[in-house]
C-alpha cells in the first residue's frame, strides 16, 4: 500500500508497526514520523483508522472477561520468576490455562 508519493518513512514500515504506534508503545522520536507519515498518506490513514476502530471494537465486546483468580495467580508468579532471573518450570501452559477455565466455567 503506498499513495505514490516519497515519504521519510516508508508505508510498509508504518503498516509493520502499526500496532505498536495505535498501542504508544514505541519511542517518541519514531511516534512522530509515523504521525507525519500518517497525515500526508491517505491510505496509511485509512489503514490506521480502520484498525482504531477494530482495537476499540475489540476492547468493548471483549474488555470485560473476568480472569481466574487462579490463573491471574499463575501468570504473576511467573512473571516474577521472569523479571528475577530464575528459570521457569516447563509445565504445560495450555493445559492449566484450560484447566483454569473449565473450572472458572463451572462455577
Amino acid at each position: 500500500m503506498s499513495c505514490g508519493d516519497p515519504h521519510e518513512t516508508d508505508c510498509s514500515e508504518v503498516l509493520d508497526h502499526l500496532y505498536e504506534f495505535l498501542d504508544h508503545e514505541m519511542p517518541d522520536g519514531k511516534c512522530a514520523e509515523f504521525e507525519v507519515h500518517i497525515d500526508e498518506c491517505s491510505p496509511c490513514l485509512e489503514k490506521y483508522g480502520l484498525e482504531q476502530a477494530v482495537k476499540k471494537l475489540v476492547k468493548r465486546c471483549c474488555g470485560h472477561d473476568d480472569v481466574p483468580a487462579d490463573l491471574r495467580s499463575k501468570v504473576m508468579g511467573r512473571i516474577e520468576l521472569i523479571r528475577s532471573g530464575q528459570s521457569v518450570p516447563d509445565q504445560d501452559l495450555v493445559a492449566e490455562a484450560k484447566a483454569a477455565e473449565a473450572a472458572a466455567q463451572q462455577d
